[in-house]
């Protein structure tokens, strides 16, 4: 484990002793989730979770944007 320092604002800081109190857990373990929670992991897309959330009705919108982002192969 590595150690770090950041520099938050007073009332930040305050939410979270208050927030790890509740947690029964260290401020630094509260951080240590918050992190994890928040970063996508080591290699990860994360624009892959928009994949396929929005539907255009069009069955060759893939194709069609392929075409455009690649040129079309005839």
């Amino acid at each position: 484990m590595m150690r770090t320092q950041i520099s938050l604002e007073e009332e930040d800081m305050e939410l979270a002793h208050i927030t790890a109190a509740n947690y029964g857990i260290s401020v630094a373990e509260l951080m240590r989730r918050v992190l994890r929670k928040e970063l996508p992991p080591i290699g990860a897309k994360p624009w892959m979770k928009y994949c396929g959330s929005i539907a255009s009705g069009n069955s060759t919108t893939a194709a069609e944007i392929d075409d455009l982002v690649y040129g079309r192969k005839d």
